[in-house]
């Protein structure tokens, strides 16, 4: 699996930073490539956009993201994926200012563009 196949949009369902496993909400990742073959994250949940960039090596993709809360804070985080496939991520994250007792996971699975064209 190579960088360029990860690109595409991800239907997402995650858990909060927090002691519960529970899933908290639900999203969408796409994930593109720059110039310089980085990749480029946008997750969408609800209303809420989050921004980051990252790398892939050994089916391992890390992002660096960041977003702006109601409060007008930027926070920061990062996450982790391990590529099961080109269609399937499992992950984790964290943010610098979230509980440091836990980790947020998110699990992602391709979304199939031929299924909104039929």
């Amino acid at each position: 699996m190579t960088i360029h196949d990860l690109a595409g949009s991800y239907s997402i369902q995650g858990s909060n930073q927090v002691e519960s496993n529970e899933i908290t909400y639900q999203g969408i990742l796409t994930l593109s490539l720059d110039e310089n073959n980085r990749i480029v994250a946008q997750w969408m949940i609800d209303d809420h956009i989050q921004n980051g960039k990252g790398f892939y090596k050994d089916e391992i993709l890390v992002i660096n993201f960041n977003y702006e809360s109601e409060d007008e804070i930027i926070y920061k985080g990062v996450a982790v994926y391990h590529c099961i496939n080109k269609n399937i991520l499992d992950g984790f994250w964290s943010e610098k200012h979230g509980n440091p007792l836990y980790l947020g996971s998110e699990y992602c699975v391709r979304i199939n563009t031929s299924e909104f064209l039929n």
